[in-house]
């Protein structure tokens, strides 16, 4: 090689490293969370922990109650995060109920959901999906300017892919008709090769949709498969433990790799949907916000996004 070469080679590494750190502080900038109603309220210092405008996702858990859901959702809006409540189907007794829930979380400031079916195997009243909601157009009462959906790219157990693809088909177009901000929050997976040929099945179904993909936080092995066999991701666990170095792995869990490999995909697909990420804290909610520290530059600009909207 000449020195010539060895100099434009020497540039498009370096140009490609820049690249790849651009697009990792995207990935890490437009990060989300997840933190229980009894995570939030023992998190004394959260605006310490996660940067101003960080959107916190409230799981409703089974057996659950919605005050607690509100009072967290309350709590984070005044400490300066962005609350995005779980609003589970299977899990409304009425559409009055989902009207009452509806119409407290509007109150106290909230103004966008994650919808989604919701744990629970028999159906409490009139939802038995995420499709009925929508169907139901109580939605359009409320103004709610932002709707998450869920996708699973390892697949969902209670549905089939053809079913989850015309889900998010139906989805996207009552997003179109309503002006509704729709964006795609997906379950965790240890396989970042599931993840891109998920995104690449995708096609053009859903055209400008941003997607975020969940991520384990850094944890124990052992509480992370713990998690993983109860909310069905199997294929991928199982892939990690046979990889070379699994008696490493079995001693802590970190997102870096999968979050490398992500990256490497956005910089070889520069129009791809994937905006950023979303921490699921199974090791605590401090060692998530802790990583995000650790890997997120501070703005020149303090106005970040969060999901596509301004900071308030």
């Amino acid at each position: 090689m000449t020195l010539a070469n060895q100099s434009e080679a020497g540039r498009a590494s370096r140009d490609r490293g820049a690249d790849a750190d651009e697009c990792l502080q995207g990935l890490v900038r437009s990060a989300s969370i997840e933190a229980t109603p009894r995570q939030i309220f023992a998190a004394e210092d959260l605006p310490q922990l996660l940067p101003a405008g960080t959107p916190v996702y409230v799981p409703f858990l089974p057996g659950g109650q919605f005050d607690d859901t509100l009072a967290a959702c309350r709590r984070l809006l005044e400490q300066g995060m962005q609350a995005v409540p779980h609003l589970p189907a299977r899990m409304m007794e009425s559409q009055g109920q989902l009207d009452d829930w509806l119409a407290q979380l509007q109150e106290s400031g909230v103004d966008r959901l994650l919808l989604i079916a919701g744990d629970r195997d028999s159906v409490a009243g009139p939802f038995p999906d995420t499709l009925a909601v929508l169907e139901s157009h109580v939605l359009s009462r409320f103004r709610f300017h932002g709707l998450g959906v869920a996708a699973h790219p390892e697949g969902h157990p209670r549905a089939d892919r053809a079913a989850l693809t015309r889900a998010l088909r139906i989805k996207q177009e009552y997003a179109r008709t309503t002006g509704t901000h729709l964006w795609v929050v997906t379950q965790f997976t240890f396989d970042a090769q599931i993840v891109i040929d998920w995104l690449q099945g995708l096609g053009a179904l859903l055209e400008q949709v941003p997607v975020y993909i969940g991520l384990a936080g850094p944890t124990r092995m052992k509480t992370l498969l713990s998690y993983a066999a109860q909310c069905g991701v199997g294929a991928s666990s199982r892939m990690l433990l046979r990889r070379p170095g699994s008696a490493r792995l079995l001693r802590a869990w970190s997102p870096d790799e999968m979050v490398q490999s992500l990256v490497r995909y956005c910089l070889d697909n520069p129009e791809t949907l994937l905006k950023g990420i979303h921490l699921f804290p199974f090791g605590g909610l401090r060692q998530s916000a802790q990583w995000i520290q650790e890997h997120r530059r501070p703005l020149e600009d303090p106005r970040r996004q969060a999901n596509g909207f301004p900071v308030q």
